[in-house]
């Protein structure tokens, strides 16, 4: 039995100096086709600092995301509802490597179970200019892991047949060439 997937909790807690007029969500994906959405909100809040202000839009909301085992990132993309059209405008992205989520700080090698990383990164637009930073945190507590429920055994190909028809008692090496059979005419 292998592992296929884990799901791990994150709260989206806000977005600081994200330029965006519209109202903004959060869709947060581990490379898979499944993602997870927030609810829309506003910019709302302006803070001013030593005649510093910075806009603070805030999600706060909880999502269970589920990362196949073969991801290396997870991906935090802000988009705000485009008013002429029904459609959605990217604004900032964050792409960060599932091991600075899951072991930064406590991560997985915590002994406490209710540990809650805060982390804070830099969106880029799709320019690759800066538009902000995305608070998030992840609360190891609620790490699970999916098990494959059947595993099917490996198919028998040309290897086993090789095996059997030159010498059942043979201890070499047989090595597989791969055949570019979807590409053009290279031969």
């Amino acid at each position: 039995m292998g592992l296929s997937s884990r799901t791990i909790e994150i709260t989206v807690i806000s977005g600081e100096n994200v330029h965006v007029k519209e109202e903004s969500y959060v869709v947060v994906r581990a490379e898979s086709l499944k993602s997870c959405t927030t609810k829309a909100a506003k910019n709302t809040h302006i803070i001013i600092n030593n005649n510093h202000s910075s806009s603070l839009i805030s999600w706060n909301e909880k999502l269970l995301l589920e990362i196949p085992m073969h991801a290396r990132s997870i991906t935090f993309e802000v988009q705000c509802k485009n008013s002429r059209a029904s459609s959605a405008r990217p604004v900032g992205m964050a792409r960060i490597a599932i091991s600075d989520i899951l072991l930064g700080g406590s991560g997985f090698g915590s002994d406490s179970d209710d540990d809650n990383n805060v982390l804070s990164y830099r969106l880029r637009d799709w320019d690759g200019r800066r538009n902000g930073v995305i608070h998030f945190s992840v609360t190891t507590a609620k790490i699970t892991a999916a098990v494959e429920e059947a595993v099917e055994p490996p198919v028998k190909g040309l290897v086993e047949d090789h095996m059997k028809k030159n010498n059942k008692n043979s201890n070499e090496v047989v090595l597989g060439v791969p055949l570019w059979w979807n590409y053009p005419n290279i031969i």
